[in-house]
């Protein structure tokens, strides 16, 4: 039995789909233990990309049972979307395909508060995805959340419904001016009694099925949204998600005993980059990180929007592997540095003229970062073909092992392009 969690440890977007989607062929259960549908993993086979938001990026393999965890709020409407589009090229996924009871559910006044509120934040907008998920959560945590198994029973859906639906409406009218007209209330009561009758067979006890299929000493892999830079308490507060993508969260988020948790897995890409507001250090604002945006594709896969880039922050990613407890890295993307004549790595900061080698907890002083870099010569020679460490570049050879060093970590799988067989192990 072998359980492995996949935790990306920068601020998203570092490839998690690729590689939950590589590792799959050795497990037996793929498990989204946190967010919703504000993630985008990409994955590609052949020619064809996928992009799932809620489904976890294992669901390609045929026979691989894949299970949206507690921890995640769930967008019925997406989710029915992705199965469907699964479902056209001909991917079966019906019947290995799961959602606990106590999964949380996105309802349409969800998106709408989340997109006044954004609106209202002005200059100290985050960047939300406007997806509904930080509103879902707060219902979730303030105890007045409809769940997974609300949606299939017809008498208690109806009577939290109309607790919600007048509550919100109150609220919207309230402060936003906004009505909930009689009639559109009427439809997303409809709507939801639908999505109940079309989900409940999927809907398991999932904390009770993975400690079955734990002691029958089945294979497990447990997906992360998000990275931990964007973590609700331990990322650039308050420029986060609304959730925790780190790997403790996978046990909460799917109702499992952290002893049953045999390896992490940190992903990280060869630089760096970030959607939405908050602090970027290494943030390259010139040709060099319009540079890494083009070759790299860097455009977010939920909203399409220009990702943020910038040089490898080490500290960052070392952060990420202490509260993790990550002793193999992923790199992904590598094949984007094949462009650069010099290359820098930030190895560290200084803060009001202090050295620092790890990322400050004091958000007020992070906006003082000034990266400290190594610069090293790139290898300018395309590495998207190569399947062996060894036959990399020298100079390739030396960033990777530069980056090792600087965050303590061994780099066990190296990407060099998007496809499954473009890659690295070592």
């Amino acid at each position: 039995m072998s359980t492995t969690i996949i935790v990306g440890t920068q601020w998203g977007d570092e490839g998690k789909g690729k590689i939950t989607d590589l590792l799959t062929k050795e497990y037996d259960i793929i498990v989204r233990y946190q967010g919703g549908c504000n993630a985008g993993h990409t994955v590609v086979v052949g020619d064809k990309q996928y992009i799932f938001h809620l489904l976890p990026s294992g669901v390609l393999h045929n026979g691989k049972i894949c299970l949206i965890g507690n921890g995640v709020v769930l967008d019925p409407e997406v989710f029915f979307e992705e199965i469907i589009s699964l479902e056209k090229e001909g991917i079966s996924i019906e019947d290995r395909l799961y959602v606990d009871y106590k999964t949380h559910i996105i309802l349409p006044y969800h998106k709408i508060i989340d997109e006044i509120s954004e609106k209202e934040k002005g200059e100290l907008k985050i960047g939300t995805t406007k997806k509904g998920i930080g509103p879902a959560y707060v219902d979730k945590y303030s105890r007045n959340g409809i769940r997974a198994c609300d949606l299939i029973h017809e008498d208690s859906l109806e009577r939290k419904l109309n607790l919600q639906l007048n509550q919100k409406r109150d609220f919207l009218f309230k402060n936003y001016k906004i009505d909930l007209s009689e009639e559109s209330i009427s439809e997303i009561k409809e709507r939801y009694y639908n999505y109940g009758k079309r989900i409940k067979k999927h809907l398991i006890d999932g904390s009770l099925f993975l400690d079955e299929n734990i002691k029958k000493n089945k294979n497990i892999i447990f997906e992360g949204a998000q990275g931990i830079m964007l973590d609700v308490d331990h990322g650039t507060y308050p420029y986060v998600t609304s959730s925790n993508p780190m790997a403790g969260c996978a046990c909460t988020g799917c109702g499992i005993s952290p002893v049953y948790i045999d390896n992490v897995i940190g992903i990280c890409k060869a630089y760096t980059t970030r959607v939405g507001e908050g602090p970027f250090p290494t943030e390259l604002n010139d040709s060099a990180g319009e540079k890494i945006r083009k070759y790299g594709h860097e455009y977010g896969a939920t909203t399409g929007r220009p990702r943020r880039c910038g040089w490898f922050d080490a500290p960052v990613v070392k952060y990420a592997n202490r509260i993790n407890g990550i002793k193999e890295i992923v790199l992904t993307k590598l094949d984007v540095l094949s462009n650069f004549k010099k290359i820098k790595v930030c190895k560290g900061y200084t803060i009001n003229k202090e050295l620092y080698s790890y990322y400050p907890a004091d958000s007020e002083i992070i906006n003082f970062i000034k990266p400290v870099y190594e610069e090293i010569d790139g290898w300018q020679t395309e590495i998207n073909h190569i399947l062996k460490f060894d036959d990399l570049p020298n100079k390739a050879i030396e960033y990777v092992k530069l980056i090792e060093d600087l965050t303590d970590c061994r780099a066990t799988i190296i990407s060099v392009g998007p496809k499954r067989s473009q890659t690295i192990i070592r």
